[in-house]
């Protein structure tokens, strides 16, 4: 009985790896020194507030929100943390 030609199996090339999960370098200077900074901003703009309340011009016009212009800058603080390699 005759038999049927043989097809060639191509070889198998996985497939390119995606650009995101190449291994980034270190991050830049600027990264840890402006997390620092934010946090420390915010950490700065809180005790002012509490320790000073109302009988600073800007801080006691804000009142309360304070609170969230000082949590504000710790976040952001954070958030680059994300960023440090």
């Amino acid at each position: 009985m005759p038999e049927s030609k043989k097809r060639k199996k191509s070889v198998y090339v996985p497939p390119p790896t995606p650009a995101a999960s190449r291994k980034k370098g270190p991050s830049p200077v600027w990264v840890p020194a402006l997390m620092l900074a934010l946090m420390l901003i915010g950490v700065a703009w809180l005790v002012v507030f509490y320790m000073a309340s109302t009988s600073m011009p800007l801080v006691g016009d804000l009142g309360n929100y304070n609170l969230l212009i000082g949590f504000g800058f710790i976040v952001a603080g954070f958030a680059m943390s994300t960023q440090w390699r």
